[in-house]
């Protein structure tokens, strides 16, 4: 499925993108703001990654690690990144969750994903968007 969101075959709320990477909202957020960033070339961890394009996906992960406290007020941010079924990854395209985290957000790691308001999804992403 990540492979079809990076050549722009399949939906996603896209947030941000460049040559080597794209950024969209998590449709099983783990606090508002949720999103994932992945390089547009396949692979399936962190272990077997090509050095250039893991160095984009980390400093795509960064800016908007950046975006998310600026425009939506999170007090911190985790980037995760899971390696391996038994490490939680469920999808084997590389990807870093960027996860905006509040003071009073009620998250403990790991989550358990469940699909998301879409229209609140949506409305984040406007806001994530806006210059």
């Amino acid at each position: 499925m990540f492979c079809a969101i990076a050549a722009g075959e399949a939906p996603a709320t896209i947030v941000a993108e460049d040559e080597r990477t794209v950024a969209f909202m998590d449709i099983a957020p783990a606090t508002d703001g949720h999103l994932l960033v992945i390089p547009r070339t396949h692979y399936e961890d962190v272990l077997v990654i090509d050095d250039a394009d893991l160095d984009a996906t980390m400093h795509a992960a960064r800016a908007m690690a950046r975006r998310v406290k600026d425009r939506l007020g999170a007090d911190g941010v985790n980037l995760l990144n899971s390696c391996g079924r038994a490490a939680w990854q469920t999808v084997f395209h590389f990807h870093v969750h960027v996860i905006p985290r509040y003071d009073d957000d009620p998250l403990k790691l790991p989550w358990v994903p469940e699909q998301g308001d879409m229209d609140a999804i949506k409305r984040t992403a406007e806001k994530l968007l806006r210059a």
